[in-house]
């Protein structure tokens, strides 16, 4: 059987045995079902990308400020759940895969009071088939099958917000306190060894290149590091190695590109002076471990993944041209609204990420000045 057509029979496979049992659910579960006062067991149903996953952090802060007795679990992908080892909030984070759901613990938890849908709305089946009983999501997600488990629907903010405090208005009442470092203790720490302090993390990679740096000014950023006694170390993925080698063709400086599990990368990142990195789910990180970030975007909104109300106490700066010409696209998971400003063009689309280009070095350089970190 061709790859790409096993990779289709697999997620169908999954998916037949979530709606098969939220199916099973709900006939049991009879035709009335109401709003929870007091939910005892609290889900939050997602298979999202790292930053997205960590931005979901204002939303499990305000629920353990609203229900501080109540189990939250929260269902993402297998390999984010050891960043959750310390129980950050309270939360007992379960990886699951949707190729395979019945493999993971996950598929063994049941009894849920409330459900909350933070993406995509196809989830709301998998909250049901792990008996939730009132299950909220976001309005407007198509088609309208991925609804139909859906007892209550919340539109997004009418109003430019950052998305880590849109999710958090998936429930009513106050925002939740601003994120401190000490709400999330950090992973076990392994005996990988890491650099001698001061250091800065250049992380180069990212999931698409419109979203990359180009490499002659990663090149220049390092060497600015390097003049003032500020070790440059370099990060990316597996597959990244080659932006590592043409930044650094020399192999002038560290690199740990590939070589870091996620919970190793949060330590890296603890122990450095500062983090550089595209708009990505490590600089997500950088701001959950509360080491001074520098977020460089693209085609990405500043806004929409920026700080927010929740991260505004974090050394984070955003390093953006906005207004862009051909940041344009209005549509957030699969939701058009009306203020969004964004990109998710592919390379067919645009072959050459000219709003990274308009990154300029100088400006990423006085963003990392801002944050108290001296570099000539």
């Amino acid at each position: 059987m061709p790859i790409a057509t096993a990779s289709v029979s697999s997620r169908f496979a999954g998916r037949a045995r979530v709606v098969s049992r939220a199916l099973v659910s709900r006939a049991l579960g009879g035709a009335r079902r109401s709003r929870p006062v007091d939910p005892q067991r609290i889900l939050i149903a997602h298979h999202l990308l790292l930053g997205d996953t960590l931005m979901l952090t204002a939303l499990v802060a305000k629920l353990r400020a609203r229900h501080p007795a109540a189990d939250i679990v929260m269902a993402l992908p297998e390999a984010y759940a050891p960043l959750y080892g310390g129980a950050p909030y309270g939360v007992r984070a379960l990886g699951w895969n949707p190729l395979d759901p019945a493999a993971a613990p996950l598929w063994r938890e049941e009894g849920f009071d409330l459900a909350l849908v933070p993406g995509d709305n196809r989830f709301g089946w998998l909250a049901l088939a792990l008996g939730a009983r009132w299950i909220v999501a976001f309005d407007g997600d198509t088609p309208a099958t991925k609804n139909w488990p859906i007892d209550e629907l919340w539109r997004y903010s009418e109003q430019p917000a950052a998305w880590t405090d849109m999710a958090a208005g998936l429930i009513e009442g106050p925002p939740p306190a601003p994120y401190r470092p000490e709400h999330w203790p950090a992973p076990m720490r392994d005996a990988t060894t890491m650099p001698r302090a001061p250091y800065a993390v250049l992380h180069i990679g990212a999931s698409t290149p419109l979203k990359r740096w180009s490499p002659g000014r990663w090149s220049a950023l390092a060497a600015r590091f390097a003049s003032c006694g500020i070790e440059p170390v370099w990060s990316a993925g597996p597959n990244e190695k080659p932006l590592v080698r043409a930044s650094d063709p020399d192999a002038r400086h560290r690199s740990f590109a590939g070589t870091l599990s996620l919970t190793q990368l949060w330590h890296l990142i603890a122990g450095a002076s500062v983090l550089i990195a595209p708009d990505t789910g490590v600089a997500h990180l950088g701001r959950v471990v509360g080491t001074p970030t520098v977020a460089l975007f693209g085609p990405g909104s500043a806004t929409i993944s920026g700080a927010g109300a929740f991260w505004r106490e974090m050394p984070y700066r955003a390093v953006t041209i906005d207004p862009f010409p051909c940041r344009d696209q209005r549509v957030l998971f699969r939701r058009e609204i009306a203020w969004v400003r964004r990109c998710g063009r592919t390379l067919a689309e645009c072959p050459h990420p000219r709003c990274m280009d308009g990154v300029e070095l100088d400006a990423v350089v006085s963003a990392v000045r801002s944050l108290g970190v001296a570099i000539d």
